[in-house]
This record gives C-alpha cells, structure tokens and sequence, in this order.
C-alpha cells in the first residue's frame, strides 16, 4: 500500500513533506513525488527511494505555502514515472491529487 502525506500552514511544508516520506519509505519504494502550490504546481517525481528522486537542486524546483507528497507501492501499472504520484492538472482550474488504490471509474 502506498503512503501520502498532504500539510498546509506550516512554514516549510515541503521539506516536512520530505521528512515524511523518508519516515513512510516502508510504504513504498518504487517511486516518490512532491507538489506545492503557490499560485502555481510545482512538482517533482521519480522512480526509486525518496532519497535518490530528492537531491537539493530538485528540492529547490518544488515551493509552496501546501504540500502534498505520495511513496509508491505498485499494484498496478507498467511502473514507470507516468504511474508516479501525485498527480497534477491545470486546466480548467486545476488540481492536484495522490492516492492509495486504483480508480477504477476514470472514465
């Protein structure tokens, strides 16, 4: 099963986000991902451990009043970085989202 951690008024939510994922890496290990809003998605995701998809200089590109921050178990999907959440869109308005399961009614 997957883990994901979302955290809003704190004054560094994605580098708590960060400590998190490192604290639930048991929960999954094939991919990791952040997205902060600060009027616009910022987003980092990858294949592998929290600590290989989270150098300093990806941290930078990743800034935010709120966080949202997923680990990866895979039960479904190639597994691939296009099955690594969370998941952003922005348009019409715009939404970012990561969750445990499979969503099964997409359609």
């Amino acid at each position: 099963m997957c883990g994901f951690i979302g955290l809003i008024g704190t004054d560094a939510p994605v580098r708590e986000i960060h400590d998190g994922l490192l604290a639930i890496q048991h929960r999954g290990q094939d991919a990791a991902g952040i997205v902060a809003y600060d009027g616009r998605f910022h987003l980092h995701k990858g294949e592998g451990l929290v600590r290989d998809v989270f150098d300093p200089a990806a941290m930078a590109t990743v800034r935010g009043e709120m966080a949202l921050g997923h680990v990866r178990y895979p039960t479904v999907g190639s597994g691939g970085v296009e099955d690594a959440q969370p998941f952003v869109l922005t348009h019409p308005f715009g939404i970012a989202m990561a969750h445990n399961g499979n969503v099964v009614n997409y359609k």
